[in-house]
């Protein structure tokens, strides 16, 4: 009895052990079948990601050729518009007789053009040439009507500390502020003379530094080498108010610049007549309404 209970428990345990072989058996496969159905699954996705990328790269290729080509025809118009010679470039296994670009059939270069062209063009760009030729220089005009001049009001004098001949002298010129003058006239106008003095300056001169002093403008005198006067305005003008000279409109410089010798100029033109007034080239110098600006006692001298 305990024999067959014995051989029922192993044969039962043998039907166990078959089932669950079968069973793990029957998963395994089924496992193998999944993981096959995955491979191919993510192959295609890859095929698919793959075929995706090589067509957005192409889309992108092709518009970059698109943009190229735009800009190069545009450079073949830019270069034909300004006469660059257009050289065709054949395609790949094309020969060059068969190559022709819009642009130089619309407008050929001159390696293109027939001789009948050329000669036609030719005359073209002589005449333009002589006609440039032609074209007359443009002449600078220097005379009284480029100096800035203008009644001025002496309001401050010294002597200068480092040059026993010069002035130092605060104008009134009508401004803002009085400019700093620097003038030679030591030995020729007393001190006393100089200080609250109507003179007339010359006020576009490029400022230059006398002995360590920047001048700002420059007093202007009838002078000879014994004698220098300062030449004075007219009664009733004030700081401010401008010189002309009949027949020359005034158009001053801001600054004359000194490389042109503008002052220097004009400078042997600028006299004192006979009757004591100051002149450029016999026109008389004066403060419009007001009168001529004159020098005391020297006539027919040079004014500086």
């Amino acid at each position: 009895m305990l024999t067959r209970q014995i051989i029922n428990k192993l044969y039962f345990a043998q039907k166990m052990s078959g089932n669950i072989l079968e069973r793990v058996i029957a998963n395994n496969k089924i496992a193998a079948q999944s993981l096959e159905a995955l491979k191919r699954e993510f192959s295609s996705l890859k095929d698919e990601y793959i075929t995706k990328k090589i067509e957005e790269i192409q889309k992108e290729n092709d518009d970059l050729k698109k943009q190229v080509e735009a800009a190069k025809q545009q450079l073949i118009k830019l270069e034909v518009a300004n006469g660059k010679k257009q050289i065709p470039v054949p395609n790949r296994g094309q020969s060059t007789d068969n190559v022709e670009t819009k642009e130089v059939e619309e407008s050929p270069s001159v390696a293109q053009q027939t001789p009948q062209q050329q000669k036609k063009e030719k005359p073209k760009k002589e005449k333009a040439a002589a006609t440039a030729d032609k074209t007359p220089p443009v002449v600078e005009v220097i005379d009284i009507s480029r100096l800035d001049m203008r009644v001025g009001k002496i309001v401050e004098v010294s002597r200068h500390p480092d040059a026993d001949a010069l002035y130092l002298e605060k104008i009134d010129c009508g401004e803002a502020n009085p400019r700093t003058v620097v003038s030679g006239l030591v030995r020729f106008i007393p001190i006393e003379e100089m200080k609250d003095r109507m003179v007339i300056v010359l006020c576009n001169l490029k400022p230059a530094k006398m002995r360590g002093v920047t001048s700002e403008a420059m007093v202007m005198c009838a002078s000879t080498p014994e004698k220098v006067e300062i030449m004075s305005p007219p009664n009733g003008a004030v700081p401010g108010d401008l010189i002309s000279c009949e027949g020359y409109p005034r158009n001053p410089d801001a600054i004359m610049n000194p490389k042109k010798k503008i002052f220097e100029t004009v400078a042997p033109d600028l006299k004192v007549n006979d009757d004591f007034i100051g002149t450029y080239k016999g026109a008389n110098l004066i403060v419009d309404g007001k009168g001529p600006i004159k020098a005391q006692t020297l006539k027919n001298v040079n004014i500086k």
